[in-house]
């Protein structure tokens, strides 16, 4: 019995992982690139794992892409400047943290973002 108890917990926790969160919202994010920074923000909609949505910031806007599953979250966007590449980690249903890469046109830096 306690095992069968174990598994049905596991199956449980296991099902409960693969749901994605949905950031589906308009977001702020804190980008530090070594000292420099600024305040984009992010219009996305999510459909099931597939993320899309606008990037408006200091390098114009932008159309983005990328992937929710479960608590992580990946998503580029490109403009005249190059191509933004960020990877972060959901902490709740409105906030995010993770790391970022510009390029040649900015380096790599660290971001927060919370949804408005």
């Amino acid at each position: 019995m306690l095992a069968l108890m174990k598994t049905l917990a596991l199956l449980i926790l296991s099902a409960a992982m693969t749901f994605a969160a949905d950031i589906t919202g308009k977001w702020t994010f804190t980008v530090d690139l070594g000292g420099q920074g600024g305040s984009p923000t992010f219009d996305f909609v999510q459909k099931g794992e597939a993320l899309t949505g606008t990037y408006n910031g200091a390098f114009g806007s932008a159309k983005l892409t990328g992937t929710v599953k479960g608590n992580k979250v990946e998503f580029s966007f490109g403009s005249d400047a190059g191509t933004a590449k960020y990877s972060g980690t959901l902490e709740g249903d409105t906030k995010i943290s993770g790391t970022c890469d510009y390029g040649e046109a900015a380096g790599k830096g660290t971001f927060t973002g919370v949804k408005n």
